[in-house]
């Protein structure tokens, strides 16, 4: 996510780099939540390879500016931890499903973002593959105390040919809608829904069209989002120009 440098949360939005899903093989949807990664100002370890091929990245003498879902991994280590260190008790089933339950899931239908080297612009729709659950709410997570008493594994997705439609898997062996509680809705929200179902709500850019999403030709179709040129181009966003997503 990218913070657009504000305290506030509700302008944040979605980086065009973040890693969607399903998974490949086993179409398990992902992520399970979003977290801040975007020109995130981290510890540097002194002589190291980042530094020297990125010095324009170093932030006074002890610090790298670097972005990407890497940096967003930690944020989601630091509210596990602060979870545990609050109960230790807590099970990492229950840890799971409290941080997806709690996310923010106020979002725009999409957003774009322009490359500033290349001008080419990626568009971004907020489905549950690009935010999963919402966005990290360590407040709102320290506050719950809904207690997971299945697996809290992440569901898969199956994609229906005739309708042109995703929809969840339901599995009774894991919590997600099979009790009030850990409801499709209240874990994921309404907005990721076709109304009245558990299929997966689409954008403009309809992902499991015709080009089927996982089809020769790469991830997204003929012009692959990740192809050869990568998302961001020769000048990846979080590579030499330290200057992150705007």
């Amino acid at each position: 996510m990218k913070t657009l440098a504000t305290y506030s949360r509700t302008d944040d939005l979605v980086a065009s780099y973040s890693s969607k899903g399903p998974t490949y093989i086993d179409l398990t949807v992902k992520p399970d939540v979003v977290a801040p990664g975007n020109l995130v100002v981290s510890l540097l370890a002194p002589g190291s390879t980042l530094s020297a091929e990125f010095p324009a990245n170093v932030v006074g003498a002890s610090y790298l500016r670097l972005s990407g879902t890497s940096m967003a991994t930690p944020v989601v280590s630091g509210a596990v931890a602060d979870l545990i260190q609050h109960n230790p008790s807590l099970t990492p089933d229950t840890i799971k499903a409290r941080l997806m339950k709690t996310a923010y899931k106020s979002f725009p239908a999409n957003s774009t973002a322009c490359d500033p080297t290349t001008s080419t612009c990626y568009t971004s729709e907020y489905d549950i593959y690009t935010i999963g659950a919402g966005y990290l709410d360590i407040q709102a997570a320290l506050a719950n105390n809904d207690v997971a008493t299945a697996s809290a594994r992440s569901p898969h997705a199956r994609y229906d040919s005739t309708q042109n439609q995703a929809y969840l898997v339901s599995d009774p062996t894991t919590l997600w809608g099979n009790s009030n509680t850990w409801s499709n809705a209240a874990t994921w929200g309404t907005n990721v829904f076709q109304p009245g179902s558990t299929a997966a709500t689409w954008g403009t850019s309809f992902v499991w069209g015709t080009s089927f999403v996982w089809g020769t030709a790469a991830t997204w179709g003929t012009a692959a989002t990740w192809g050869t040129a990568a998302t961001w181009g020769t000048a990846a966003t979080w590579g030499t120009s330290g200057n992150g997503e705007k």
